[in-house]
């Protein structure tokens, strides 16, 4: 997918002599970029679910509880 983004000159000059110096495309390097960024930010799938719970005013053991009695029904 192409994207367009707004990147001052110093930076691009950056990135054309290292692509020069890598023998890759500017746009290769800013995909590597990209990727590394993601993968540094990403937040584990167990980490996802932590503190969740934290805005409800109901304890958690007293929720499980209350669901469980309505199996008995």
């Amino acid at each position: 997918m192409r994207t367009i983004v707004d990147l001052p000159d110093d930076q691009i000059a950056a990135l054309k002599a290292l692509a020069e110096r890598n023998g890759l495309s500017r746009a290769e390097l800013v995909r590597r970029a990209v990727a590394v960024y993601l993968e540094q930010r990403r937040v584990p799938a167990g980490d996802a679910a932590f503190g969740l719970w934290r805005k409800r005013d109901e304890d958690g053991l007293e929720y499980q509880e209350r669901l469980r009695r309505e199996w008995d029904r």
